[in-house]
């Protein structure tokens, strides 16, 4: 419509703005706006339009974006007192592509501190809210982007997936949520949490506006030394009919005790229309899955306690002035500047690192994650695609799990073992629970840098989606 001149960005820019300010005081996806800049911007590229010049791909997008990306002249706080007040002086690659690709940025959204939490109940600032049920968890830690698709206070979202913090709230909050390949995007300007299993990821409301954002993000940059030089393809061009050319595989390790029985009947259905539309369907066995948990969390916890050494007051953020000394400098402004999960994960990472304990912990870790990883590679000699759960559960309530960490740990069960491999992978709804009407999200997993096939997988069940579950879809509570 804008295209058309149907529709000027600007209206577009104030109907978005209109909306979060309506709604936005319940669900506190975002942690700040870009009202003025975002609106001068859609000007811009009206004048444009008006001018008839060439405008590109992406011109007039409203895009929010998690806060752990850096965004030049935008305070990037990763949802932690530590960071307040970091205003980064440049973009991270991500935004750099959005913005010469005519995205325009809403606003930076809520996120479990550093993107630490399955829940978003770890921000230091803020609880987020799930749109379908304002006393339920929106998933994390991309929690407040999921929420601003899903509420209609953005059309698209970036967020970061480290364990499964795209997946788990798309499934919560029944949008579209893709984490692509390890390497595929960069993660130049993105605050690190474990180097190893971060990765840039969307949040949209069909599959074709993640295959129209991944055209943008992909691709090989020199600033990254973990970026991968392989071909990016025309995403747009995967969402077509027909996956009667590809195999599907089901984990069977995916389907046993602690699944929630609705969500097994919602993702057992989702799989027996795979197989009606000409998809050859077979169990297969992931062995090593159950050794996922404790190796994903040791790795993650050792790298954090890596990564966030170099926040200690000189350098970034939130310094504490009344002390005796550097050392008692360092140690009350980290103590002050972090949350209690992010110690914790410090605490335990360090401990794992430490001398005499690297070989029984870390070490150990990353022998099990070879293990995992070589489980995909077999499985994926005979068959294209996994189909399993993205999520045991669906939304649970507020402050439900928040003090037993370890029930929390477990609800990134079933997206875990995809960033140990570095897969890629995509949490799309297909249906939802009968009591309380919460959406549930079924995960399509593929081959490395694959992510064709998982875009047109989920385009074929999108469409049937659509004519089902279109009179049942129940509107987001209005503020």
């Amino acid at each position: 419509m804008v295209h058309e001149k149907e529709l000027s960005v600007e209206q577009v820019i104030l109907d978005i703005f209109s909306q979060i300010d309506k709604t936005d005081k319940i669900f506190k996806a975002y942690l700040r706006t870009n009202r003025d800049e975002a609106l001068q911007e859609a000007r811009v590229i009206d004048r444009k339009i008006s001018n008839g010049e060439k405008i590109p791909p992406l011109a007039g997008l409203p895009v929010a974006v998690k806060d752990i990306i850096c965004t030049e002249g935008i305070e990037t706080n990763c949802a932690s007192r530590i960071l307040q007040g970091f205003i980064p002086p440049f973009n991270a690659t991500v935004i750099r592509k959005i913005k010469d690709a005519g995205a325009i940025i809403l606003g930076k959204t809520n996120m479990d501190e550093f993107g630490m939490g399955s829940s978003n109940e770890n921000s230091a600032y803020q609880v987020t809210t799930n749109p379908w049920d304002i006393t339920r968890v929106p998933g994390g830690s991309s929690g407040g982007s999921a929420v601003a698709v899903a509420a209609d206070e953005a059309l698209v979202a970036l967020g970061t997936d480290t364990g499964g913090s795209v997946r788990l709230p798309a499934s919560f909050c029944g949008v579209v949520g893709l984490k692509p390949t390890y390497g595929r995007v960069s993660r130049y300007g993105v605050i690190a949490y474990a180097s190893s299993l971060d990765q840039v990821g969307v949040l949209t409301k069909s599959v074709q506006d993640a295959a129209l954002m991944m055209n943008i993000i992909c691709g090989y940059d020199e600033m990254d030394s973990t970026s991968a030089k392989v071909p990016v393809p025309d995403f747009l061009s995967a969402c077509r009919d027909d996956i009667s050319d590809l195999r599907f595989g089901v984990p069977g390790e995916y389907f046993k005790e602690g699944l929630n029985p609705e969500v097994k009947d919602a993702v057992l259905k989702a799989i027996d229309h795979i197989s009606k539309l000409g998809g050859k369907v077979e169990e297969i066995s992931l062995p090593s899955i159950e050794y996922a948990l404790p190796a994903y969390y040791l790795i993650g916890m050792a790298e954090a306690s890596s990564n966030l050494a170099k926040f200690d007051g000189v350098q970034y953020g939130l310094r504490i002035d009344d002390n005796d000394d550097l050392e008692d400098m360092y140690r009350k402004t980290r103590s002050s500047g972090f949350g209690p999960e992010v110690i914790r994960r410090i605490m335990l990472g360090t401990y794992a690192l430490s001398s005499g304990y690297y070989d029984a912990y870390y070490l150990k870790a990353q022998k099990v994650r070879t293990v995992i990883k070589e489980d995909f590679d077999k499985v994926f000699k005979n068959i294209d695609i996994i189909l399993c759960p993205a999520s045991p559960v669906p939304a649970f309530k507020i402050g439900e799990k928040i003090d037993d960490p370890l029930t929390m740990y477990l609800t990134d069960t079933y997206t875990m073992p995809v960033n140990l491999a570095g897969l890629p992978g995509m949490s799309l709804n297909c249906g939802f629970t009968n009591e309380d009407n919460l959406p549930i999200g079924l995960q399509i997993i593929s081959r490395a840098f694959e992510e064709e096939n998982i875009l047109r997988v989920g385009y074929n069940l999108e469409r049937h989606y659509n004519q089902t579950l279109k009179i049942k879809r129940p509107k987001p509570p209005v503020g």
